[in-house]
């Protein structure tokens, strides 16, 4: 939905549990002129729906927040600033076949977004 349009997956490492990501933004984006025009703003929005697409890619399976027990915006991204950023994403399969999640978006160390919660696998 938003891959390869609005951010591009540079680089990606997975293993049996987590999925570190590098992406870059796309400036030039739409969205960014209305969000906000002049001084753009990834939308928090955006931010899990890069999440969402980045853990449902790494598994092959379409997968859907059901619950966010934790989900804190700490930093605005600005992509003319922070063009580039590492999205990291540790995961569980529990006996529910849902996805017991934590993930968040940084540059180096200053983190934009940490959340936790749970993803179901949609058939």
């Amino acid at each position: 939905m938003l891959a390869g349009k609005f951010y591009t997956v540079t680089q990606q490492e997975q293993t049996s549990e987590t999925i570190s990501t590098a992406i870059a933004w796309n400036a030039a984006h739409p969205i960014f002129e209305g969000h906000f025009p002049g001084q753009p703003v990834v939308p928090g929005v955006c931010m899990m729906q890069t999440i969402q697409e980045i853990l449902g890619n790494a598994l092959q399976k379409n997968v859907m927040v059901r619950k966010a027990s934790n989900m804190k915006f700490l930093n605005m991204i600005d992509p003319n600033k922070q063009p580039a950023v590492d999205v990291e994403i540790k995961y569980a399969v529990l006996e529910t076949q849902e996805l017991k999640v934590t993930a968040q978006i940084k540059s180096s160390e200053l983190i934009f977004l940490k959340f936790q919660g749970l993803f179901t696998v949609k058939q």
